[in-house]
């Protein structure tokens, strides 16, 4: 096991000299997921006037107390206009605060009587008032570069008015299945066949990490095939994914392929699952290079290394920091394992009690045991050669986006 990597080691030479996309200009209604390009400074204050948070009646504090004559209606999205002296206005949510009054008193605690209202005492000034400015200033950063523009992030910007934004051009992947014995669903199986259950899982995490899968290929056992699609894949795509054909088989055409046309970077990390993992890079004609990750093709170390591999080389790609490391939690392990010399990602379901956060880790951790990656909530990381017994604290990463 000597030759055998750490996966900080592994991602150093994923990452390595990584740079983010150009960005591209798109409209607000289609950048939903997209990442930010650059910083967003707000051009308007939010909200634009002060108004009432609440149906009610709009007053000035002083005159609390009093029988008080009902001087104008103000909805939303009406003008204002300033406060008689001495009176009060029946004013809806959202509806701007005239001048000259400085508090609004919810409808419920006023006696109206025609064209007059018995305002409560003791109103503090500012009450049940959203003031200008109060959630953004005009001026400030409104988001950052590396933003990704979920639903409150697009809400932002469309408060601001805001209807095309700069945003990284998504990474294009194509996606690479090896072996004869590999077929797509749909097709009836033969002998000795399989359906290609990692295809659309990895489509599915690719496209969850911000990614456009341009191209799904399927790559027959073959060297020269293997070659020829490799070189076509990484003519169209930035990052170019295989699974199945990277460990030491005969049919195992892959890294050797990868190593003659281009750059083997790693092959063969400490981890499980996933030991047979190759890195690298494959040529272009214009000089530049795609990435390349040759994930296993159990689906389960395909799963893992999607989320240990290709989540943060789309991160890098797209300039989004958040996708750059899963979140790490600490949680108190509902079961017992032993670890030999690689470092085990074991597949575990989070229990959160008043004790804390509980592991559950599914029974069978094999790599072929896809249905335990369906409920799994996270990855506890358990070191090389360690006994971990229930009740221990284990480090656990997160599995979002």
């Amino acid at each position: 096991m000597a030759d055998l990597q750490p996966i900080s080691v592994a991602l150093e030479a994923l990452l390595s000299d990584v740079r983010a996309l150009e960005p591209e200009s798109v409209s607000l209604e289609a950048a939903a997921g997209r990442v930010l390009a650059e910083a967003v400074t707000a051009q308007l204050d939010v909200p634009p006037f002060d108004n009432s948070a609440m149906d009610g009646y709009v007053l000035r504090a002083s005159d609390a107390g009093k029988w008080l004559p009902i001087s104008q209606r103000i909805a939303a999205g009406s003008p204002a206009v300033p406060l008689v002296e001495g009176s009060c206005a029946r004013i809806f949510t959202g509806g701007e605060i005239p001048p000259g009054a400085d508090c609004v008193v919810m409808q419920e605690r006023v006696t109206q009587e025609g064209d007059r209202a018995l305002i409560p005492d003791a109103l503090p000034v500012g009450d049940n008032v959203r003031r200008q400015g109060r959630d953004v200033s005009r001026g400030e950063l409104l988001l950052s570069a590396g933003e990704c523009l979920e639903a409150a992030a697009l809400g932002h910007l469309a408060g601001q008015g805001i209807t095309q934004v700069s945003v990284r051009r998504q990474p294009r992947v194509a996606l690479l299945s090896t072996g004869d014995e590999i077929i797509d669903p749909g097709t009836p199986l033969k002998p000795g066949q399989l359906y290609n259950s990692n295809r659309p899982m990895l489509k599915r995490l690719l496209e969850n990490y911000g990614a456009e899968v341009v191209q799904l290929v399927s790559v027959p056992d073959d060297y020269a095939q293997t070659a020829m699609l490799l070189t076509q894949a990484a003519s169209v795509a930035d990052v170019v994914v295989s699974t199945g054909g990277v460990s030491v088989g005969e049919e195992d055409h892959v890294k050797a392929a990868l190593a003659s046309l281009g750059q083997l970077d790693m092959w063969k990390l400490a981890i499980r699952p996933g030991k047979p993992l190759a890195l690298g890079r494959l040529p272009r004609e214009d000089g530049s290079e795609a990435r390349f990750v040759g994930l296993p093709g159990n689906p389960v170390s395909g799963f893992v290394g999607a989320w240990l591999f290709l989540r943060p080389l789309m991160g890098a790609l797209l300039g989004c920091p958040a996708l750059n490391a899963l979140p790490a939690l600490t949680a108190t392990a509902n079961f017992t394992t032993q670890t030999g010399p690689r470092q085990h990602y074991m597949r575990v379901a989070l229990r959160f009690s008043e004790e804390g956060i509980i592991a559950e880790a599914f029974e069978d951790q094999n790599s072929g045991v896809l249905s335990s990656c369906i409920s799994a909530d996270a990855l506890a990381v358990i070191d090389p050669h360690q006994q971990v017994e229930k009740g221990a604290l284990v480090r656990c990463l997160w599995l979002q986006r």
